[in-house]
């Protein structure tokens, strides 16, 4: 498909390389519309974009999220893509210069049109209902059984952190936190913390560090 001249030039960021892809796979289909030239692992946007969807999948959230690091001085806007839409969370991180906020109960074409309200420079911020978590996108461990929050949590858990870390991380509270824990052993057949991080290490839950730069066209 020839993308439009007029198509929206987009970063997607995680620490995750499946969890970037499956952003990417997820807008595909509106390619026309919003173009997603660079995908970042764990490394800066380097590409001239106008907007950077920053998703927190087992990353810091909302207002801890370093606008500077992820833009290198550039001037896309940044908007973040996440779980955790709690008000107060959402004031922060649009005070600290957060262009938009957008959860993750959002179809595809909803996600689009956020972004395109983003570019033409109106702040997008999160309905009173949203905060469902999203059957949609890609994760570690959900072809072995894993919810979204399920796997963030063991993503958090193999890369060193305790409870109450998780906790603080994701902005659940410390009994979800030991709830998904349960659920997630229970799942992946182990009933230690030390399991749980062979496991994870074995099954890519490590953060991944990679860029895919979308190729262009040489010009005619």
């Amino acid at each position: 498909m020839a993308l439009s001249s007029s198509a929206i030039r987009i970063a997607i960021v995680n620490d995750y390389e499946i969890v970037v892809a499956g952003v990417a796979a997820a807008l595909e289909p509106y390619a026309d519309r919003v173009e997603v030239v660079e995908m970042d692992s764990r490394m800066p946007v380097v590409s001239d974009v106008d907007v950077v969807l920053y998703d927190t999948f087992g990353q810091v959230q909302g207002d801890s999220v370093n606008l500077d690091e992820l833009v290198e001085g550039g001037e896309a806007r940044v908007v973040i893509f996440s779980w955790n839409v709690q008000p107060d969370l959402v004031r922060r991180a649009l005070a600290l210069g957060v262009a938009g906020y957008l959860d993750k109960s959002l179809t595809a074409e909803q996600i689009v049109v956020a972004l395109e309200a983003v570019h033409r420079g109106e702040q997008v911020v999160p309905s009173p209902q949203a905060g469902a978590d999203s059957v949609s996108g890609a994760w570690p461990g959900r072809t072995h059984g894993l919810s979204n929050r399920e796997a963030e949590v063991l993503a958090l858990i193999t890369q060193g952190l305790s409870n109450q870390e998780i906790a603080e991380r994701t902005y659940l509270s410390i009994n979800s936190v030991k709830t998904y824990i349960r659920t997630a052993y229970r799942k992946i057949g182990v009933t230690r913390r030390a399991q749980a991080v062979v496991w994870g290490m074995q099954h890519d839950f490590e953060p991944d560090r990679s860029r895919h730069l979308e190729a262009r066209p040489d010009p005619i």
